[in-house]
């Protein structure tokens, strides 16, 4: 791609056997793979950078990186866009240099270059040049300046054959085109250097080029690899956990974010547990909890993500793995982070506030949080599936507000009172199962009566079952709000892979949007024929 996206947080030898493993499976040993690596990396000069991070590279050295992921598996073919992008004079030289090394070992590169210099120019074999979609010039790089002079359009001496055709090609001297590819229809200077036989064996090739048809696109998961999956799966968690770890900068602000938060929640709340004056407020712990992991862990999805699908392109459309070995390894990899960091919280904001220190009670509100935290990350990956990063950003949280709304509306109401879309609102909203979870967890199950302190006359929610049944709680259950979260969490990963599916498929028409086009071109058709 004209891009180089390279995973980060890796050395260059890390991504290179990451790329081998998956590439070439057990086809070969560790060995012959490691050797195979480190010839690339001497023909592409990347020897002294083998144990460099990505993110120290330089533009030369990323894009010669860029290119030897793709050798790995020693392709016949290779294509690029616009390799010397962003390259100095030297790089790019450079660059083309070992593109050229790699054409005479018995590759086939094909690659697209804007303006280059002569010196560039002059390493390429076959030129293609197209001007409004059309062939304007075919053939070696040298036969350039007297094909333009059987036009009558001759070359300044002091001119680089390639700016002068783009020049021509644009316009700068008139309208020429037409007479350009009537002169390559036509045969006209096809190869200058080549034997007339040669020339005509040429010209059947070109025509046969024109008979195929291109192979379908989008089936690429119905080949065959030479890894398994479950090989694919496990080289691709491991990537992720090690990336994860060397991120020092994304952990240290996760672990400040869950422990500062923890501690606010903890002060604010602090010792309400056991208070039955403070009932209600020990309730809007939980809501914060709820909150907590509604954002903390969605909305890093959302900012990282569409940057990843970018990545996910490179590497899926070149057939480094299957789309269900990322998706699964993806899926499984956030979860031990989530794990370490939700118990930080949970054991700064369950004991400053004062909660029950019973075995169940403590497993089923830490697990009740890191199911909310799951269900709030797969609804981000959703939306960043099928978004880009301003979207993304701005759509996710828009969502959530109904979703807070919903879990906790009408409580304390009978459900007869409340409109029956609202109803269907509040069953579909995973944070409403998460809110009843955590209130259920502390004050449920036959909790005893709170401490009434003695300067309060009364406390009439001093029983726990009072609270639950003014909140509308009484039928509510732990394992209720864990089977709803369990459903959303699975609704929401199939929408998110159902979405990136469609996000990396060829094909992205959907029947039912396609047919109300036609109706619309239909009638817009049929309107301006009656006008």
């Amino acid at each position: 791609m004209q891009q180089d996206l390279l995973q980060p947080n890796l050395t260059v030898l890390e991504n290179m056997k990451i790329a081998a493993d998956l590439k070439l499976g057990t086809t070969l040993s560790s060995q012959h793979k490691l050797n195979a690596i480190q010839e690339i990396l001497r023909i592409l000069r990347l020897q002294g950078a083998t144990n460099t991070s990505t993110s120290r590279l330089s533009g030369g050295e990323r894009k010669r990186l860029s290119i030897a992921l793709e050798l790995v598996d020693n392709p016949p073919v290779i294509f690029l866009d616009e390799p010397t992008t962003g390259l100095d004079d030297l790089s790019s030289l450079q660059c083309i240099s070992l593109l050229k090394t790699l054409a005479v070992g018995g590759r086939t590169v094909i690659c697209s270059i804007h303006t280059p210099s002569a010196r560039l120019f002059s390493l390429f074999d076959h030129v293609y040049i197209v001007a409004d979609g059309q062939c304007v010039f075919r053939g070696n790089g040298a036969d350039i300046v007297p094909f333009l002079d059987t036009l009558n359009l001759p070359c300044p001496l002091h001119y680089n054959p390639a700016d002068f055709i783009i020049e021509v090609s644009s316009g700068e001297y008139g309208d020429h085109i037409e007479k350009m590819v009537g002169a390559m229809e036509n045969g006209v200077n096809y190869r200058w250097r080549l034997h007339p036989l040669e020339h005509e064996e040429m010209l059947q090739e070109s025509e046969n080029v024109k008979d195929c048809t291109p192979p379908l696109q989008g089936k690429s998961d119905q080949y065959d690899f030479d890894s398994s999956s479950w090989m694919q799966f496990r080289i691709l968690v491991y990537r992720t956990l090690l990336q994860s770890w060397r991120d020092t900068n994304n952990l240290i602000l996760r672990f400040f974010m869950y422990v500062v938060l923890g501690l606010i929640l903890g002060g604010t709340f602090f010792q309400f547990g056991q208070d039955a004056s403070l009932i209600l407020f020990n309730f809007g712990f939980c809501f914060c909890c709820m909150i907590v992991y509604l954002y903390i862990p969605m909305m890093p999805v959302l900012l990282q993500y569409p940057s990843e699908v970018q990545l996910l392109k490179r590497e899926y459309f070149n057939r480094w793995y299957s789309f269900n070995a990322y998706f699964f390894a993806a899926t499984i990899s956030r979860i031990p982070s989530m794990v370490v960091f939700s118990a930080m919280y949970f054991m700064i904001s369950y004991t400053m506030t004062g909660q029950p220190l019973e075995f169940e009670r403590m497993v089923a509100f830490f697990t009740l949080c890191i199911m909310i935290g799951l269900v709030s990350e797969s609804f981000g990956l959703a939306v960043a599936s099928c978004l880009n990063l301003t979207n993304a950003m701005f759509v996710g949280p828009s969502l959530t507000v109904p979703l807070m709304l919903l879990s906790t509306y009408g409580m304390g109401q009978r459900l007869e009172f409340i409109p029956l879309v609202i109803r269907m609102g509040m069953i579909l909203s995973y944070m409403r199962y998460g809110l009843e979870g955590l209130v259920v967890s502390i004050y449920g199950n036959g909790r005893l009566p709170l401490d009434c302190p003695e300067d309060i006359i009364l406390c009439e929610m001093r029983y726990p079952r009072e609270l639950l049944r003014q909140m509308g709680m009484e039928n509510a259950s732990v394992g209720i709000s864990f089977a709803g979260l369990i459903a959303s969490f699975m609704m929401f990963r199939c929408a998110s892979y159902v979405l990136l599916r469609w996000r990396l498929s060829s094909y992205r028409n959907i029947p039912a949007l396609n047919y109300v086009g036609r109706i619309v071109k239909r009638h817009i058709t049929f309107t301006n024929h009656y006008r």
